[in-house]
């Protein structure tokens, strides 16, 4: 390239001096010699132009001789590690005595902890990295029993727990809670359970380093102390109570040393999230004691053996047609007792929450085929008549609202009744009895 832009810039050279001899030639042109260039000037100019590209020639095979070389290197790092595969890791790190590793990923760049048992604190490092050299960081660890002669808050250290017994802190994450439990299901959702003073109290884990001292606590944990020398439980259960926004668990909270369960009443498991509770079907899971005469009917935290049977009146007869309605039999001719009384009677039960919003609709009323000109709808008794309304909703339906909340646990029916007539003449009368289970709790 340099050698080529020197035969142009020679070229031109010759083409400018040809030039002004050319013009010197005619006495009409205003050319003086001293205007053009020499070819004496012309060759300095060459040999300065030339030094510049060798120097910027130089400079350039000099770049481009370390990026050769910052590839090849690359190269061979690039290939040392495919050489060496997913296989290259540290050599699985041991458990402390009394203590628990945490981290089952032993590859270059990953990390493991490291935790004790309550009553003990951690000597050495709390986390350790595998290192390129297939080495971990740092010395191993090991769990000291905490006692008198170590520290003065010995007085508030636990006693060292058995095996069975031990369990870890190390995060505020949730866990269920057996909602079987005997000890357990005494509790009062109002009241949260909190652990015992001893092991809600714990010494922190201080470092020294160049005359400072650093003191931290577990995740659960608060310190507190002059010194920073005592790590406190929070109890995350007095912090969001039930009944406050963003409360931790739906019924009851159990606080623990560095976390907290939530737990369910009798007849409900807990949820994915470890929070909430849903209800147990004894009925679809055969978790019930319903003989074969009766109907289980599932309710929120529970279950409900009824049994449907046909009334008895004096003027008129019911046949079972279904396992909730009883059909009238037809009246002898000029009946006028048994002719009231009504042609079907139909049997539903429902299972509603605590407290449950008001109003709100709970049942309809719909008739197939009208006869008359005329459908009319009421509430025709049933327990707890003071919580219930029946509104039209169409031309033959209609509407069982609830108007009041209802506090449970509580059992209230509701008769509605249809009645058909046809120019003020009754036709026929339909009897729905809803019956309605409350369960004692808002969930």
């Amino acid at each position: 390239m340099r050698m080529e832009v020197l035969f142009r810039l020679k070229t031109v050279s010759v083409a400018v001096s040809m030039l002004c001899l050319h013009l010197m030639s005619f006495s009409s042109a205003q050319v003086h010699l001293q205007d053009c260039p020499s070819t004496h000037d012309l060759l300095n100019s060459l040999r300065q132009v030339e030094k510049m590209l060798a120097v910027q020639e130089e400079s350039y095979q000099q770049g481009l001789r370390s990026l050769r070389k910052k590839i090849s290197a690359l190269h061979n790092s690039t290939m040392a590690i495919l050489k060496a595969g997913k296989n290259a890791s540290c050599p699985k790190p041991e458990t402390p005595v009394h203590g628990r590793r945490l981290g089952r990923v032993f590859g270059v760049g990953h990390e493991i902890h490291f935790m004790c048992k309550p009553g003990y604190e951690l000597i050495g490092p709390r986390t350790r990295l595998c290192l390129e050299s297939l080495k971990w960081s740092g010395q191993q660890p090991m769990c000291k029993h905490f006692n008198s002669t170590d520290n003065s808050l010995a007085a508030f250290s636990p006693d060292e727990p058995s095996s069975s017994s031990f369990s870890f802190p190390g995060s505020a994450a949730l866990s269920a809670s057996s909602s079987s439990s005997s000890s357990v299901s005494t509790l009062l959702p109002s009241s949260p359970t909190t652990s015992s003073p001893s092991s809600s109290i714990r010494p922190s884990h201080c470092t020294h380093f160049l005359g400072s001292t650093r003191c931290t606590c577990d995740v659960g944990f608060t310190i507190s102390g002059r010194d920073n020398n005592i790590c406190t439980d929070i109890d995350e259960c007095r912090l969001f109570p039930l009944g406050q926004p963003g409360r931790l668990c739906i019924h009851q909270c159990i606080n623990t040393a560095g976390s907290f369960h939530c737990h369910c009443p009798a007849g409900y498991d807990l949820t994915r999230d470890g929070r909430s509770c849903t209800d147990i079907d004894e009925c679809e899971n055969r978790m019930n004691n319903c003989t074969g005469e009766q109907m289980c009917v599932n309710t929120n935290g529970g279950f409900q053996c009824v049994t449907v049977e046909c009334p008895e009146m004096k003027n008129a007869t019911y046949l079972k047609t279904s396992p909730t309605r009883c059909e009238r039999n037809p009246c002898m001719l000029g009946d006028k007792a048994c002719a009231q009384a009504p042609n079907s009677i139909s049997f539903h039960f429902l299972s509603v929450v605590s407290n449950m919003s008001a109003p709100r609709v709970l049942f309809r009323v719909s008739a197939a085929r009208v006869l008359g000109d005329t459908l009319r709808f009421g509430l025709a008794g049933g327990r707890g008549r003071g919580h219930f309304s029946v509104q039209r909703s169409s031309r033959q339906t209609g509407t069982l609202l609830l108007v009041t909340p209802i506090k449970g646990p509580a059992t209230l029916e509701a008769e509605v009744e249809m009645s058909e007539l046809e120019r003020s003449a009754l036709l026929g009368r339909y009897l729905t009895k809803v019956t309605l289970f409350v369960s004692p709790y808002e969930f």
